[in-house]
């Protein structure tokens, strides 16, 4: 690939910088005719010693180009390989950020950036230079040029023991506190039944009711490869999540409304905010992973130590562990099991213990297109009787092979049956059936920085026996993922 890029005025040389070109000794140089050579052909010759591995005598012509003139992107280039190639990383990055910043084509950009990124690299400064790797897919002048940069980043991805995973939600929701659907619901049977007697039908206030809202979340999880063999990896994990509301204006009535009726009734407002229903968590944890002697699958563990708070309070503190094992059976076929521990405590929450039992296929179909299929039963044990619980939960997956019109999509389709013992809204317990669907579209026309914008569509409704826990669910957002 060249470097040259423009037609510059012939200069003249003295009898040193030719006898370099010529390899010359400096102690033979006074021998030399003076020559005359245009700075094009400096650039070639400086080009022609660094392909050629004469790194020194590059890096000379290159300090002589620069001498002139320390605008010279080309000079500033080669500088940057040279010194790359003689372990000057610092200097070698300078140059090249000095050769970014000056340049005036696409071309010199895309070179700039993707010499940054070698020189970070090779001083094992994976993380940065896959920025730069990105922004050198941004100036790619061709798609020869853009396929190379992510060819480049993955090949750095896969050696960097920094890995991270940032996304972010902007979406409108219609239920943000996981209200009922319902405006009227059975009484609660242990409390009022002495009152209204058994099914009697009471209001819900607006607080127990769906509020709409919008919806803002992060979630960012990391982890750091500390050891790694051709078969096993050793990794520290770490995550941070945080979602947060902004109530709508008809859901604020509703609760203004409600405090009013409080407030006639001489009992303390409720003062509701949608930040009030915020949740975050922050975790630390240990993962291991395994490849099969034959290279067909995988064996995983991980155990991660962790707090959530609601209402921007610690709600609880939590101890999660996990075991899963694929199986390649054929170049299209691939099967997954897993099982999980959850164990909470919670400072406001309720203990419990949850444990859960999956599996599922993942298979590339005749026509490029991509199908999933998934079980899971979990069950939930504490010393809250209401809250325990048993759950099947079947969920699906279908991936376009083929964008449609330069849009990815994927589609989602889960459903789940929970069964609850006891329940003090019913003496024959709570059961719950949830059918909830998703699409996600990825729009690869559009692409900054290789990141693609996505658009996500999420439903669900769930039906039970007790009113109260009628919930329907409409939400909207906004997101990223990495094109490559």
């Amino acid at each position: 690939m060249s470097w040259l890029s423009r037609q510059m005025k012939g200069l003249t040389f003295g009898a040193l910088a030719i006898a370099m070109a010529q390899g010359v000794h400096a102690q033979d140089s006074a021998k030399a005719e003076r020559l005359h050579l245009s700075v094009e052909q400096m650039q070639l010759a400086a080009e022609l010693n660094l392909r050629n591995g004469n790194v020194d005598r590059a890096l000379a012509f290159a300090d002589a180009l620069l001498a002139r003139d320390a605008q010279d992107v080309t000079a500033l280039l080669v500088r940057s390989h040279a010194l790359r190639m003689k372990g000057e990383f610092a200097q070698a990055q300078a140059s090249a950020r000095s050769a970014w910043r000056l340049a005036d084509s696409d071309n010199l950009k895309f070179n700039a950036a993707t010499l940054m990124a070698q020189s970070l690299s090779s001083e094992g400064k994976r993380t940065r230079a896959q920025l730069w790797l990105r922004r050198a897919r941004e100036v790619a002048p061709t798609e020869q040029h853009a396929a190379q940069a992510a060819q480049d980043f993955r090949y750095v991805r896969q050696r960097n023991p920094w890995q991270t995973h940032l996304s972010f939600s902007l979406a409108p929701n219609s239920n943000i506190n996981n209200g009922s659907a319902n405006d009227r619901s059975v009484a609660l049977y242990q409390v009022f039944t002495p009152l209204f007697g058994s099914g009697t039908q009471v209001d819900l206030g607006a607080s127990s009711q769906a509020l709409s809202g919008f919806e803002a979340g992060i979630n960012l999880h990391s982890r750091y490869r500390f050891h790694q063999t051709e078969r096993t990896a050793h990794d520290l994990r770490m995550g941070l999540s945080y979602r947060t509301y902004m109530l709508s204006n008809s859901a604020q009535n509703d609760l203004d409304a409600e405090d009013a009726d409080l407030v006639a009734q001489g009992r303390a407002p409720r003062d509701i905010k949608g930040s009030d229903y915020s949740y975050g968590t922050v975790q630390l944890g240990y993962g291991y992973k395994q490849l099969r002697e034959d290279r067909r699958g995988e064996f995983s563990a991980n155990i991660d130590l962790g707090q959530s708070f609601y209402g921007d309070k610690r709600y609880q503190s939590f101890w999660r562990a996990g075991l899963g094992q694929s199986y390649y059976a054929s170049t299209t076929l691939k099967y997954t099991f897993g099982a999980e521990a959850d164990t909470r405590r919670g400072q406001r929450g309720i203990d419990y213990d949850l444990f859960s039992l999956r599996a599922g296929l993942n298979r590339r179909l005749a026509n490029g297109n991509g199908l999933y299929l998934g079980a899971q039963v979990s069950t939930l044990n504490s010393d809250t009787a209401r809250a325990e619980y048993d759950e099947l939960r079947l969920s699906s997956g279908y991936v376009l092979g083929k964008d449609l019109m330069g849009t990815g999509l994927q589609f989602g389709i889960n459903t789940s049956f929970r069964d609850y013992d006891i329940s003090p809204d019913d003496p024959s317990g709570r059961r719950d059936f949830t059918v909830g669907a998703q699409m996600i579209a990825t729009f690869k026309q559009i692409e900054y920085l290789g990141f693609n914008p996505t658009l996500s569509l999420e439903a669900s409704t769930t039906n039970s026996n007790v009113g109260l826990y009628d919930v329907d669910r409409v939400a909207v957002s906004v997101g990223i993922a990495s094109s490559f």
